[in-house]
C-alpha cells in the first residue's frame, strides 16, 4: 500500500541536554505549524511532546519531560 502523503520528519533543531538528543521537529496541520520533539538516549528514543504549538512550548515541555525522568 502507497501513502499519498506520508509523514516525514523535519527536524528544525537538535541539541543536547542532559545526555539526551532533543530533535525539535515542525509540521503543518490544517493550516497551523504544529511542533513535536522526539528525545533519543542509550536505551532508545521517544515522543517527548507529542504537540505544542510553538517551538519554545514544545522545548520547555521537552526539558520538563527529560528533567521528570532523571529525578525519578
Amino acid at each position: 500500500m502507497i501513502i499519498a502523503d506520508p509523514d516525514h520528519l523535519k527536524i528544525i533543531l537538535s541539541f543536547s541536554y542532559r545526555g539526551y538528543i532533543v530533535e525539535l521537529d515542525r509540521r503543518e496541520e490544517n493550516g497551523q505549524e504544529i511542533y513535536s520533539v522526539w528525545v533519543s538516549y542509550s536505551l532508545g528514543s521517544a515522543v517527548a511532546v507529542p504537540y505544542a504549538l510553538t517551538s519554545k512550548e514544545a522545548i520547555r515541555k521537552a526539558k520538563r519531560w527529560i528533567d521528570h525522568r532523571l529525578d525519578q
